[in-house]
């Protein structure tokens, strides 16, 4: 592990006002659960903490959502599916998968497809038959499908045509049922397929399967990203979704409180859905937005210019995405002179957001827009920690606050906790973390510490409450045995007008060990040079943190699905463009092809 270092405060004069935030914080959360209040709070049998009331199985939270009746839940095009039909699509397809394949309870059913509709009604189905969901990434390739499914084991395949040359294979080699949507199927050779549109329309009175998962069930399996390696299936309990669930809930409670608003009150979110359906982010999202009665507005692929046109033609109010579209969103607004008339929240996650883009929504919308981000992974089920309005607007290079059923610890080098403004790994322990790995005691003994502490690989550090996560534990650049937090540098190289995109790295030294290289993608027209750059970083921040070298590229930098960045093959690529050998100064700025 580096060493502990103090990332820079925020300025003292700020003390009073953080302490009063932090008084604010906890008095909206005693409000709301105290025993007796909507969120009250228990500690399980486990010893984690646990929401009292609400429900404890995905089954139960999805059956409420049928009382929302002829409201719309899933647009996309000019088809809606209201909850009702919604409802009853998902529990035709739950009796389908076990009347006619044969599945039973504990049985793996995969959903591999772009966003349409369909896949919330497949993923539906799944919990409704009491099988374990596997969303899969939509864009890997047949090798990482092949992967993923030789790990899970799927009974049935529930994918769109896109994807079905990918999965073919596999599923004729193992006999799985292959349920197809969106697609002609002209691979379907050999396959045990049958086509979504060629079911009979489902009986809006129908009953879902007669099934009862308990808490303790599985109920996901959700890969990780393999950003640093392959992708690992973290298995979540119904418990533990139950819990991921009702925290974006609780959020938008200690929001409206903020505020000096009534929870509840106001009228349903309509939500622009641009998280692709199968990472945990887009579990954020649509479980607020369910549990509320709102609306998804779904894009086939994400295009600022259409997001523009569906908000203004869908009165979308919640916006939630990458930091990357969330951008894009602002410069097109910007372009046209859209004013995002019906917009209420502005939401980022996946990746951290620029500290500059909450100024900036400020700036433009003051406070009619209300920024909101947090953290969460693949483990915990989803954001566990949330950061929104003035306290966002405050700190903006923060994370935010933890969930009531979520527990925080900034760990030192022996798990021990540390104090207030020190930095260390950030562990986490409560209702929504997963169980463990897919298969995999090894990795699940290595992520879990004493007490059922979940290791997170992320750097953190803790004032009043608030949480600022700092940079991957392994994306520290360490620098002649000073700690260089990438995410710091990133930040104040997006501040630049000039920067379209930033990444920082470490890159091998002869005398230092490592140095601070920067991979930057300019904005159209932008002619800012190398020396520019880091004179803008060195007016911010201590010399060891300036970038030796600024390596720029016309091309988008490499991102995973949800907009982190693929730290690996950028530090390839500038490897490749000659070795460090220069002291601060560094060589010479030189373009970084092929990213």
């Amino acid at each position: 592990m580096p060493q502990h270092t103090h990332p820079s405060p925020p300025p003292a004069e700020d003390a009073a006002a953080r302490a009063e935030r932090a008084r604010r914080a906890a008095r909206i959360e005693d409000s709301l659960t105290a025993p007796g209040a909507p969120f009250a709070v228990v500690r399980g049998e486990q010893g984690a903490l646990e929401y009292a009331d609400g429900p404890r199985t995905l089954r139960e939270f999805v059956e409420t959502t049928w009382a929302y009746g002829d409201t719309p839940f899933l647009i996309a095009g000019e088809r809606t599916y209201t909850y009702g039909e919604f409802f009853a699509a998902a529990s035709a397809l739950a009796v389908r998968l076990r009347e006619r394949y044969g599945l039973r309870s504990g049985d793996r059913a995969v959903i591999a497809m772009r966003n349409h509709p369909e896949w919330q009604i497949a993923f539906w189905a799944a919990q409704l038959a009491g099988l374990v969901a596997v969303p899969l990434n939509a864009w890997w390739t047949e090798d990482e499908f092949v992967h993923a499914l030789d790990d899970c084991e799927p009974g049935v395949l529930l994918v769109d045509g896109e994807r079905l040359g990918r999965v073919a294979g596999w599923a004729r080699r193992t006999g799985a049922y292959v349920v197809l949507f969106h697609g002609a199927g002209r691979t379907a050779e050999g396959l045990r397929l049958d086509r979504y549109d060629d079911f009979p329309a489902p009986d809006p009175l129908a009953a879902p399967p007669d099934v009862d998962p308990r808490p303790e069930d599985d109920a996901t399996i959700i890969y990780t990203s393999g950003t640093t390696g392959r992708p690992k299936g973290a298995v979540a309990t119904h418990l533990a979704q139950a819990g991921a669930a009702l925290n974006p809930r609780y959020q938008a409670a200690a929001s409206a409180l903020g505020r000096g608003a009534v929870p509840g009150m106001g009228p349903a979110p309509v939500s622009l859905m641009t998280f692709p359906f199968f990472h945990v982010a887009a579990f954020t999202s649509f479980y607020g937005v369910m549990a509320a009665g709102g609306t998804l507005v779904l894009m086939d692929k994400w295009d600022a210019d259409e997001a523009l046109r569906l908000i203004r033609a869908r009165g979308v109010t919640h916006f939630a995405g990458v930091p990357t579209t969330a951008l894009q969103l602002l410069d097109a607004a910007e372009r046209t002179g859209d004013g995002l008339a019906s917009l209420t929240l502005f939401s980022t996650g996946g990746a951290a957001p620029p500290p500059a883009l909450v100024a900036r929504l400020t700036a433009r919308y003051d406070r009619r827009v209300e920024p909101r981000n947090g953290y969460g992974l693949t483990e915990t089920s989803g954001g566990v920690l949330a950061h929104f309005g003035d306290d966002y607007r405050a700190d903006p290079a923060g994370a935010g606050r933890p969930t009531p059923v979520t527990e925080v610890r900034i760990a030192g080098p022996s798990g021990e906790e540390l104090p207030d403004g020190e930095t260390g790994e950030l562990w986490l322990r409560g209702q929504s973390l997963f169980r463990g790995y897919w298969r995999d005691a090894a990795a699940t003994e290595e992520a879990f510490g004493a007490g059922g502490w979940f290791r997170t690989g992320d750097l953190a550090v803790r004032r009043e409450g608030q949480v600022s996560v700092v940079d991957r534990l392994k994306d520290v650049v360490i620098r002649g045995g000073e700690n260089v937090y990438c995410v710091e540098v990133e930040g104040v190289l997006h501040d630049h007008p000039d920067v379209s995109d930033a990444a920082v790295l470490g890159l091998p030294h002869p005398v230092l060990g490592e140095e601070v290289a920067a991979v930057v993608r300019l904005r159209a027209g932008a002619t800012v040079t190398a020396g520019a750059l880091r004179e803008h970083v060195g007016g911010r921040l201590a010399a060891f943190k300036v970038p030796a070298r600024v390596l720029f590229t016309d091309e988008p930098l490499p991102r995973n699905a949800t907009g982190k960045l693929l730290k690996p093959r950028l530090r390839a690529l500038a490897e490749a463009a000659g070795p460090l050998t220069g002291t601060l100064s560094g060589p010479p700025a030189r373009p970084l092809t092929g990213a």
